[in-house]
């Protein structure tokens, strides 16, 4: 009786996951997921070429085995020059995960505090920001401010650099009341930085650099695209564009090997002291994704076969979110299947 209780379950499950695939993703995509698994990562790096992508990084690091590296596409399709597992790549979001545990160091060492507001630190901000005087540093941190999302404003565009993000959202109402309500808001790291920047007395990007980047020995990973060799830097290309979109700035640039070693440090501790670790633990998160014009990140830590594996991907827009996250689970069951 119990077997075929768990039988029923099981078939229960997939047919609600199929079911879910067919309805909410395009039907190109849906049967992409279905179909057989390649046998090795390689097959199916090659095959996400295949399905429209430009070019793709995978780096896989598992317990206490060398990191293995793929690529397959173009660094850059109008140079054919072929993608390689070393190129350097725009991260994104990614880069929230060090703002997070630049935070947690400098909240163990004193010099922030988890529960002090925004409009302290900021002063000038404050009559800009609403609830600038209730909104908390744990709620910049935690995406709890209820402060609007520069990315959503009407006027931002991804591919303009003489917008100032910040000045989109000040002035404007709050999206909810401080703590009362989740939404996932650029602005928070933006004024993020900008505490940590006034705090230290020195830009934030110089601490990271000394407390995580060095230690890590991570000599691969940069702020701002002006800091690299732009021939290194994977171009990036949105669909219905001709545009390589790699020049704009749009934050930190690092390899998928030093995104990767980064990532096994904080999920395994070593990045941090003990009280710094407590700290983190409470604050954020341990992976993420990121996504810029032409650029897609995905970062996680899998517990159940102690494996990091990080993929950039550099084709955006029409439906590569829902392909590169179908690509990315893909990699994930293959790396399941050999454990």
């Amino acid at each position: 009786m119990k077997k075929k209780v768990t039988f029923i379950l099981r078939l229960t499950a997939a047919i609600v996951t199929i079911s879910a695939i067919l309805i909410f993703s395009p039907w190109q995509e849906a049967l992409y997921s279905l179909s057989p698994l390649p046998a090795t990562v390689q097959e199916q790096v090659d095959d996400a070429v295949d399905q429209g992508i430009d070019g793709i990084i995978v780096y896989i690091q598992k317990a206490e085995n060398a990191p293995e590296l793929y690529a397959s596409g173009w660094h850059d399709r109008e140079a054919l020059r072929p993608a390689s597992p070393n190129a350097l790549f725009k991260i994104a979001s990614i880069g929230k995960l060090y703002k997070a545990s630049a935070t947690a160091k400098l909240v163990a060492s004193g010099e922030l505090a988890l529960d002090e507001t925004l409009a302290h630190y900021l002063p000038d901000l404050a009559a800009r920001i609403a609830y600038a005087d209730e909104i908390t540093l744990r709620m910049l941190v935690q995406h709890r401010s209820g402060i609007p999302n520069f990315t959503d404003h009407k006027d931002f565009d991804w591919a303009t650099q003489s917008l100032d993000a910040l000045d989109m959202v000040l002035d404007s109402p709050a999206d909810f009341k401080p703590d009362s309500d989740y939404r996932y808001s650029n602005t928070n790291y933006l004024l993020l930085g900008k505490i940590m920047d006034s705090v230290l007395g020195y830009d934030h990007t110089q601490y990271i650099q000394a407390q995580i980047l060095d230690p890590l020995n991570l000599t691969q990973t940069f702020f701002s695209v002006n800091d690299v060799d732009l021939d290194r830097l994977m171009s990036g290309y949105h669909i219905g564009h001709e545009t390589d979109f790699k020049t704009l700035e749009q934050g930190y640039v690092a390899t998928a090997q030093d995104v990767g070693i980064f990532l096994r440090a904080l999920n395994d501790g070593t990045l941090f002291t003990d009280t710094e670790q407590a700290l983190y633990s409470s604050l954020y998160e341990y992976e993420h994704t990121g996504w810029v014009l032409g650029h897609s990140s995905r970062a996680h830590y899998f517990k159940d076969i102690d494996t990091v594996v990080i993929q950039f991907v550099n084709t955006t827009g029409d439906d590569t979110i829902i392909l590169t996250k179908i690509i990315y689970d893909r990699i994930i069951k293959i790396l399941k299947k050999r454990s």
